[in-house]
């Protein structure tokens, strides 16, 4: 691990903790250049499938992407960080255990919205006009 203050990776792990309920090991480092401590987080890395879009397109998922597009939908509601993380972590376990190569990008918002119902009712409706893709009120009704 490169220390983020100097740039060598000479360094030692000074403490290791389980964290995220035992899904993420933190451990305490100290550079043996510069002496200084940080952080690090690990991991493991789950292989997941490629999405396949409405139209066809392939490309492969996006954490990032979809916490962003959860997080649009629970603005001023009280849902915490660590309930979208927990969301995404169960997201992505189940995704992974299925094994599929592929996976549709509206199963994924499927499941989103299952979740996301279950843990706050305004953000599921939000999270469902975006995902549903609904063309006039008659529609979202």
């Amino acid at each position: 691990m490169r220390c983020p203050f100097c740039g060598t990776l000479d360094n030692k792990v000074i403490d290791s903790r389980l964290s995220h309920g035992g899904e993420t090991t933190r451990r305490r480092r100290e550079c043996v250049q510069c002496q200084k401590r940080y952080t690090t987080y690990e991991k493991v890395e789950l292989s997941l499938p490629a999405l396949v879009k409405k139209d066809g397109r392939r490309q492969p998922y996006d954490r990032d992407k979809l916490k962003r597009g959860i997080k649009r939908a629970c603005v001023k509601r009280p849902v915490s960080d660590e309930a979208i993380e927990r969301l995404l972590d169960d997201l992505e376990r189940g995704l992974s255990e299925r094994g599929d190569a592929e996976v549709e990008s509206a199963e994924i918002g499927r499941r989103v919205l299952l979740s996301l119902r279950a843990i706050d009712q305004v953000a599921y409706v939000r999270f469902a006009s975006v995902y549903q893709d609904f063309k006039d009120v008659h529609e979202f009704m």
